[in-house]
């Protein structure tokens, strides 16, 4: 495959993230780590011991990928496209950042295993140094049934169990291959596919649900007590933050939001109209969200929710896509990667394409969702789109929209993370 070679990148992640996190009920340990579980085989089957890793000092942030295939996951750097480091493992794998701009958890079993990305930032006065080491996938796990959502929040980590609905929070501070890892755990009124939002006063935003259905939401004080609910949001999922700490997640039949004072319902007018998954920007107050009028038909339609007016557009993409579809670009806009193989480009505000471009050929959605799909995620003005029919990776400018590299995998890729490798303080609000 033709190689493009890359410019100089400084990148920060655009995508503004979404949050959760939770309540601060009694501290428990959930450090499944012994001593020498600090010591994991890579792929040859080398003892690897965190603290012997040598560190490399970089002139800018060095953003790296999380790649999961069936049987592992494998560590990209962000600027060159190589494959830094492969780790075997097992089952269906998901991967998420942590939030710090370092570390990822990988979804394995019944666990989230802490993974070691090896690009950091150190502040010092009104600089930061950047340094990079050897990727690494530790023994470090958080142990629960069904985990799901991983985000973070002003300086905290959330997990998620969908079995239990225990949430587990840490300091991402904490967060070090060489450590152990203490939570504090609290939990939902049911088990349910929900997620949790902490706010600095120690209060908290999360999902109502069950095995049956999911409601809406609520906000609980810091003492526990429900001070807000709101139940009409059928089918609650998908969370992000807007302007001023505003958190919408979607519905069945629109969005609901909360200010920080009350819960609004913006309605999307039909009885059914599904908004799951939700892409904010930073200081954009439209949320970009997936939508669909239908169960059984693909979607081929966006959602652009205006947090602040209460209204929903909708934009006609004229060709299908996923939930794995969706990023924003570094001027908040709509980046749609679809199923005739092109990344549109719409302006949030009035739903129009401004641009388009070939990165793929066609392909068509995979009929269990576990199965690998074109993926996308985006890093200042850098998109990063995964090719699992090509087993190839390409790396999109997003200003001069033009593709600037690609790369051949080994495997075939499934999902898809990104860490920066900036400083926690410029990850307040990271997914």
């Amino acid at each position: 495959m033709k190689k493009h070679k890359p410019p100089s990148l400084s990148i920060a992640v655009s995508t503004a993230a979404m949050l959760l996190a939770v309540t601060a009920c009694g501290h428990q340990s959930q450090q499944n780590v012994e001593a020498e579980s600090q010591e994991q085989p890579d792929k040859n089957n080398h003892a690897v011991d965190p603290g012997d890793r040598e560190s490399q000092e970089a002139s800018s942030p060095q953003p790296r990928l999380g790649i999961t295939y069936d049987g592992g996951v494998a560590i990209v750097d962000g600027s060159t496209l190589e494959t830094l480091s492969d780790f075997e493992a097992e089952g269906f794998l998901r991967i998420n950042p942590a939030g710090d701009g370092r570390h990822m958890f990988l979804t394995e079993g019944e666990s989230f295993r802490l993974l070691d990305a090896g690009t950091w930032a150190e502040p010092h006065g009104d600089h930061n140094h950047y340094y990079t080491a050897d990727p690494l996938l530790t023994g470090i796990t958080i142990d629960g049934p069904e985990p799901g959502h991983v985000v973070a929040h002003e300086g905290n980590g959330a997990l998620f169990f969908d079995g239990s609905g225990e949430i587990h929070t840490f300091e991402l501070a904490q967060l070090d291959a060489a450590a152990e890892l203490d939570t504090e755990v609290a939990e939902t009124a049911h088990p349910h596919h929900g997620v949790a939002v902490a706010f600095e006063d120690g209060s908290r935003f999360e999902t109502l649900g069950d095995d049956q259905d999911r409601p809406g939401a609520r906000v609980l004080s810091s003492d526990g007590d429900e001070v807000a609910r709101n139940d009409d949001c059928p089918g609650v999922h998908g969370e992000a933050t807007g302007p001023e700490g505003m958190i919408a997640v979607g519905c069945e039949d629109g969005a609901l939001v909360w200010d920080g004072e009350e819960f609004t319902k913006i309605a999307a007018g039909p009885d059914y109209a599904r908004t799951g998954n939700l892409c904010p920007a930073a200081d954009s107050n439209i949320m970009l969200g997936d939508y669909n009028e239908t169960t059984d038909e693909p979607m081929t339609q966006v959602a652009l929710i205006d947090v602040e007016a209460g209204k929903i557009n909708t934009s006609e993409i004229g060709a299908a896509y996923n939930f794995r579809s969706l990023a924003r670009g570094p001027e908040a806009e709509a980046l749609i990667l679809a199923e005739d193989g092109q990344l549109h480009v719409l302006d949030p505000g009035t739903g129009k394409q401004l641009e388009a471009i070939q990165v793929i050929e066609e392909w068509t959605e995979p009929e269990e969702w576990q199965e690998p799909r074109p993926a996308i995620q985006v890093i200042d003005d850098v998109a990063y789109i995964t090719d699992p029919a090509q087993q190839a990776i390409h790396m999109v400018d997003l200003v001069n929209m033009e593709i600037l590299d690609s790369a051949d995998l080994d495997f075939v890729p499934n999902e898809l993370t990104a860490v920066d490798g900036k400083p926690v303080a410029e990850h307040s609000h990271e997914r």
